[in-house]
């Protein structure tokens, strides 16, 4: 049994206080944002590793597994609408010990995809600006946004929208000049190995190991729970968030996927550090204006994600450091209700892996805690509709009980397509798991504060149900 206790002090709670003020379409620009860095650069490795048709058909896959995530998450977040997000789910169905290693999940994904974006944004820099060191872009980037984000929520999130709507134009120019200039013979420049096919140069194999590229597409917008108590109303808006921003992730997938291969070649983008940016001069011409355009708005697209990422980050790590699951310094927040000591900590683990990490072990490590974190919300999706069926639920998930089922099983399949491509990356990543297992089993689940919103919620329908 885990000991509760009541935090340090009366005031506990008052020093770790969110303020509501996102609606909609502040929402969808987190939503969106979280993910669109995606686009502009990290999924062309996933040529490289099924080809082509290879990352096509996991795209596929992973659309589908997102999309019916995301319509389970919706009816998640509205009946446990708090902060922690895949924590806050599971600790009402599965206990503490579900919370916490769901709650560690989102956290290696959300502390370790902005070292993995810095990269990128290094790249787009470096093909800006040839030269630029690599260390300075990524010491710059990480400084600016984790004081934007310790100085407020709502300017933060205004600047996420911007540079969102900013991105999103940066594809449809994108688009613009490349279909007519799209080829589709230039996706299967891949050379086939060990007697496979042209279409799969890799085999079936293949599309299992471009499975966590394809993720890439989608990744992280399953944290915009995370802004729950800092949402007008989350019970309305957060579904709506979260579907038009899955269906905007989608078209922009598919679009950017052939368009950059159809046009850059396959085997050109399957190495490149700015996809979109090579695209455009392989078929525009080195010195045209379009392409130093591109590469700026692309800078867009990449500092939405790495913004937006930060900001969830210190949610993540805050709702867990706030019921005790964390050291409970984590969760103190700033005259300007941001959780200031979570996001500076987040940001300088995330320099150090920038600077030393590979951004490839980087991606499999935050594709591999995300997958997880997916695993167990679904799990709970499951566990609360048959163990508490009447349940206050504002937004139902359609085609229940398929839907969750579908991402579960998708869920679980890139799981362990990240395992088989790189064992040795998931090893360590499940060895990182084992430090967190064993903190959290030798102290703090005994020190969790009762007081915390997700503690109190899971105690108190635990209570009503002894009871009814």
């Amino acid at each position: 049994m885990s000991n509760m206790t009541n935090g340090n002090g009366e005031n506990y709670l008052e020093k770790r206080q969110l303020k509501r003020f996102a609606g909609p379409l502040l929402l969808w620009g987190l939503g969106v944002g979280y993910v669109i860095s995606g686009d502009y650069f990290g999924w062309n490795f996933g040529i490289g590793a099924g080809g082509f048709w290879g990352l096509f058909i996991a795209t596929i896959l992973m659309a589908i597994m997102y999309t019916t995530m995301c319509l389970t998450i919706a009816e998640l977040s509205t009946a446990i609408p708090f902060s922690g997000g895949a924590y806050a789910f599971a600790r009402k169905a599965m206990g503490p010990w579900g919370g916490y290693l769901a709650g560690i999940g989102v956290v290696l994904e959300y502390i370790l995809a902005p070292a993995v974006i810095a990269n990128g944004i290094a790249g787009y820099i470096a093909f800006l600006i040839p030269g630029t060191p690599k260390w300075l872009v990524v010491v710059g980037i990480f400084l600016l946004f984790v004081i934007m984000n310790t100085l407020g929520a709502k300017s933060t999130l205004t600047f996420e929208l911007t540079v969102t709507v900013i991105a999103v134009i940066g594809l449809i120019i994108f688009a613009i000049y490349t279909i007519p200039h799209f080829d589709i013979s230039k996706v299967l420049e891949i050379a086939p190995v060990n007697g496979n096919s042209e279409f799969l140069p890799f085999g079936l194999f293949g599309i299992w190991a471009a499975i966590p590229y394809a993720i890439w597409f989608f990744l992280a917008i399953e944290g915009l729970p995370l802004v729950s108590e800092e949402c007008k109303d989350p019970a309305k808006d957060m579904p709506k968030g979260l579907i038009t921003s899955i269906s905007t992730l989608v078209i922009t997938a598919f679009a950017v996927l052939f368009l950059a291969a159809g046009t850059g070649g396959a085997v050109a983008m399957s190495t490149s550090d700015s996809p979109l940016p090579e695209a455009v001069a392989a078929v525009l011409g080195q010195g045209h204006w379009a392409i130093m355009g591109l590469g700026i708005i692309g800078l867009a697209g990449l500092v939405a994600s790495f913004n937006g990422i930060i900001f969830g980050a210190g949610r993540a790590v805050f709702a867990l450091s706030r019921a005790g699951y964390l050291p409970k310094w984590l969760s103190l927040t700033s005259r300007f209700h941001t959780p200031h000591v979570a996001i500076i900590i987040g940001g300088i683990i995330g320099v150090v892996s920038a600077i030393i990490g590979n951004g490839d072990i980087l991606i499999q490590i935050a594709v591999f805690g995300a997958v997880i974190s997916y695993i167990m919300m679904m799990l709970s999706a499951i566990v609360l509709r048959n163990r508490e069926p009447n349940m206050k639920r504002p937004y139902k998930v359609p085609g229940y009980p398929v839907t969750p089922y579908v991402a579960l099983i998708l869920a679980v399949i890139a799981l362990f397509a990240g395992f088989f491509y790189a064992p040795n990356v998931i090893l360590w990543t499940a060895l990182v798991y084992l430090v967190f297992v064993a903190y959290f089993a030798f102290y703090s689940r005994h020190h969790l504060v009762a007081k915390a919103p997700e503690e109190e919620f899971a105690i108190v329908a635990k209570a009503e149900e002894e009871l009814a």
